[in-house]
């Protein structure tokens, strides 16, 4: 990989699982999502995953919440950023999902691709230390890709294990998705796939094939455009996973939903630490960081507006 492919850098701003007691540099108020946003843009980012939160730290699945939040990154960074909102969860009705897709309109939104055993294991207690059934039934996926497909929004396609990427191949098939593909690849949860460069590679790999089903349209300037596909790499061994990742091609998502630490093991004090940790990785592999228009392109997302 060379200059000429750069990787688009993308920061998980909050979370909804990890609070202050954890990481005191978590966000809760819109005004604290703008800052961070700020960091991450002035660090090189251009893709914001959200999770909103009420002011208090909550999760918080409501519209108003959701718009504030994107209302002040918008006012902080203008078009700096593509904005992405979470529709993961447990127990809220897809219904609910849809309806702040709707009224707050952002470009992309994440859609995992399928459910599994989800949990944290402790080698030290020799048990778990958090379990759960992270549910996403085909009916519930179809339901929130017809909302994104009707309202303009780009899916961007969590898989957490090989099969989900094979669950792409069924609503090909249907109709429901366009070129270019945007998978991200989420490595280092118990129950899904294990955190190693051969599995991202496997990943890559089954992604090109499933793409094969569906044309890709044209860039701006009449280049063939490739699916894309980054990595999400959760906890410590993220900054492994993004170095498999550039060298193999793919971007790269870091921030304080997936990880806390600095590659030296100290806490992050924002997600501009960790956005300008990544830009390093990102430089030193031979590559560069996409501008907010080259990541546009990439994803298949219109310039706002247009």
């Amino acid at each position: 990989m060379s200059t000429d492919h750069p990787a688009i850098l993308t920061c998980a701003i909050s979370g909804s699982l990890a609070d202050r007691d954890q990481c005191a540099a978590i966000p809760y108020t819109p005004a604290e999502y703008a800052a961070e946003a700020r960091r991450i843009v002035d660090e090189g980012g251009v893709h914001i995953h959200i999770h909103a939160r009420s002011p208090d730290g909550r999760p918080s699945y409501e519209i108003e919440d959701f718009g504030a939040i994107s209302q002040a990154i918008r006012d902080e960074v203008g078009d700096a950023a593509i904005i992405n909102f979470s529709t993961g969860t447990i127990g809220v009705p897809v219904e609910k999902r849809i309806a702040y897709l709707e009224a707050c309109r952002p470009e992309v939104a994440a859609l995992n691709m399928g459910s599994m055993n989800y949990a944290k294991y402790s080698a030290r207690r020799k048990d778990f230390v958090f379990q759960t059934i992270f549910p996403n039934p085909f009916d519930e996926i179809v339901a929130l890709l017809r909302a994104m497909r009707d309202l303009g929004i780009k899916p961007e396609h969590e898989c957490f294990d090989v099969g989900h990427v094979g669950n792409l191949a069924p609503l090909i098939d249907m109709g429901l998705l366009e070129g270019p593909l945007h998978a991200d690849f989420v490595m280092g949860v118990t129950g899904g796939i294990p955190p190693t460069a051969r599995n991202l590679a496997a990943m890559a790999d089954n992604l090109a094939v499933v793409g094969e089903a569906l044309p890709v349209a044209d860039g701006p300037a009449g280049e063939r455009r490739a699916h894309h596909w980054g990595v999400i790499g959760i906890s410590r061994v993220q900054w492994t996973m993004l170095a498999a990742a550039l060298a193999l091609g793919g971007s790269v998502r870091v921030g304080l939903e997936d990880n806390f630490y600095l590659p030296d093991g100290t806490m992050a004090r924002s997600n501009g630490e960790l956005v300008a940790k990544a830009r390093g990785l990102i430089e030193d592999s031979g590559r560069r960081p996409a501008t907010v228009a080259e990541a546009r392109a990439a994803l298949g997302v219109p310039q706002r507006g247009a």
